[in-house]
């Protein structure tokens, strides 16, 4: 009794078992003697733009499935009767598509903390701190124009109002606003008027080739080196294109690259006349 309740779990652990294991090369169609496997499904799925990819699964199954099966079916049409332009194009699809994707592999590897660290180090790593100066100015004509705005300013006006009133610079409709700088970001009799001031103190009248400025000094601060999770996406992103580059060089430095000595005409390139020849 015991032995025929053993056999008849075995028995129904057999019947419950899928009749075959569904893997990549599981065949979902065949046309014209070309399988279509859960493969390509998974490949194309990956590749559908995100709002396509919140559909339900066996909703993307049946859709994706079925725009292979069509075109399957178109291609097998054409493959016998390709032109030269399809022909060259699928060369270059096939071309461009593995380069990417190998490439892609190679750039999105794991970055180690230590590389990482060390291109910190040798970016920022012997960074001195700079000084940064927010300040604001009135741009006029003459230096009689300056000299009255700075009498006006020493009165008690307000500089922002000034500025939004007399400034011909873009920045006066904004009460003369340069916002942060640092030293060589502005033409140097500017920056050196600028250098000189405390902070909340007017310049006298100062020269450039712009006209005359009246400046007032808002702020300033030093800015250190940023710490190294501020940069770290602009680091990765060098390192990944370093890793790209370096990959590139190798293999090309490996190929046999033959360029025959011709003397093409550019116009040629858009001559797809030549196509049909």
């Amino acid at each position: 009794m015991t032995k025929r309740i053993l056999a008849g779990a075995a028995l129904s652990a057999l019947m419950i078992t899928p009749a075959f294991a569904q893997d990549a090369e599981t065949v979902l169609a065949t046309i014209n003697g070309q399988n279509i496997t859960l493969g390509h499904i998974i490949v194309a799925h990956s590749q559908l733009p995100e709002q396509y990819q919140a559909l339900p699964d066996d909703v993307l199954l049946t859709g994706i499935l079925e725009q292979l099966i069509q075109q399957e079916i178109v291609a097998t049409a054409a493959r016998d009767d390709l032109s030269a332009a399809m022909r060259l194009g699928l060369e270059n699809e096939e071309r461009a598509y593995v380069a990417a994707l190998t490439l892609d592999e190679i750039a999105l590897a794991e970055i180690p903390a230590e590389e990482l660290q060390a291109a910190y180090d040798a970016e920022f790593g012997e960074m001195e701190a700079v000084t940064e100066y927010n300040a604001s100015h009135i741009l006029v004509a003459t230096a009689e124009e300056a000299q009255a705005l700075v009498e006006e300013l020493e009165g008690g006006a307000d500089f922002a109002e000034l500025a939004r009133e007399h400034s011909t610079g873009p920045s006066g409709p904004n009460g003369g606003q340069l916002g942060w700088f640092t030293a060589g970001m502005m033409v140097p009799s500017f920056e050196e008027a600028v250098f000189a001031l405390e902070v909340g103190e007017v310049s006298p009248p100062v020269e450039t080739r712009f006209g005359w400025h009246v400046v007032i000094l808002n702020d300033s601060r030093d800015q250190a080196a940023p710490a190294l999770e501020e940069v770290r996406e602009q680091l990765e992103e060098g390192l990944r294109q370093a890793r790209v580059d370096a990959h590139i060089e190798s293999l090309t430095a490996a190929a046999e690259i033959d360029r025959p000595e011709l003397d093409i005409d550019p116009a040629l390139i858009r001559n797809l006349d030549l196509l049909d020849n």
